[in-house]
């Protein structure tokens, strides 16, 4: 992990573009720089560029910040398994922080679902919500040293989310008895799998909902004796999946 002279841990920056031998940044990176970090001419930042990390000195403030590249970073922090959250719609905060620590653990994709129990109707809100959402997993991820911002799709109802197919395994995280469990799941797939999770509202899932999903070939799953608030299910999921990847 790369440290500044001050001993602090050097910023890391997501771009789309590469300019010549560097990268200008957005203006909300920019007032980061600018206001939050202070940051001088001089100073080094990393800059992630299509997955690859590099580090940058910053060139010059006028119009946004311009950095240089320095040395390409090898290093990666991403998980083996490609995971998929389907988060179903909770209140805000609780949104906010499924989204911050699932991001965190190395989450790849969150697929908010209007669950039938679901508090929460968006109501022609969805893009607005959506771009929001996806600004907290971009700092998240900054945060974390990600390599890879996680995708924040498109509100799902019922009829889209059993359509989901381009997974080795889809996981319906149940309440209900089942055979199934996080441990005895995990320990039969292999490291470059793409799996998926869908995770219920407050009042869970009606019995509708899961019989259409399970009708579609998503497997109950257990995750354990416990019940789980629906903000603490994908923290518990991923921090399951990390360790066993780490080993």
């Amino acid at each position: 992990m790369l440290y500044n002279e001050m001993g602090g841990i050097v910023q890391r920056y997501f771009v789309k573009e590469k300019i010549n031998d560097g990268f200008m940044l957005s203006e909300e990176d920019t007032y980061h720089i600018t206001k939050v970090m202070r940051m001088k001419v001089g100073d080094l930042i990393e800059v992630v560029f299509q997955h690859i990390v590099y580090i940058c000195e910053i060139i010059s403030f006028t119009p946004n910040v311009y950095v240089q590249i320095r040395e390409e970073n090898v290093e990666q922090n991403e998980l083996s398994i490609e995971v998929t959250i389907v988060q179903s719609l909770v209140k805000e905060q609780k949104m906010d922080y499924i989204l911050q620590k699932s991001t965190e653990l190395g989450v790849s994709r969150i697929i908010p679902y209007q669950a039938e129990r679901s508090l929460i109707k968006l109501d022609g809100k969805q893009e607005k919500k959506r771009e929001r959402w996806q600004s907290i997993v971009k700092e998240a991820a900054e945060q974390s040293k990600r390599n890879d911002i996680p995708v924040v799709d498109q509100v799902l109802t019922l009829s889209n989310l059993v359509k989901l197919s381009d997974y080795d395994s889809k996981f319906l995280c149940t309440v209900n008895e089942s055979d199934q469990n996080l441990k005895k799941v995990l320990s039969n797939i292999s490291g470059s799998a793409k799996i998926l999770f869908v995770i219920g509202p407050e009042g869970g899932f009606t019995s509708e909902e899961e019989k259409e999903m399970t009708d579609n070939h998503f497997i109950p799953l257990s995750l354990g004796n416990s019940v789980l608030r629906t903000e603490t299910a994908s923290t518990f999921i991923m921090s399951v999946i990390r360790y066993i990847d780490m080993e």
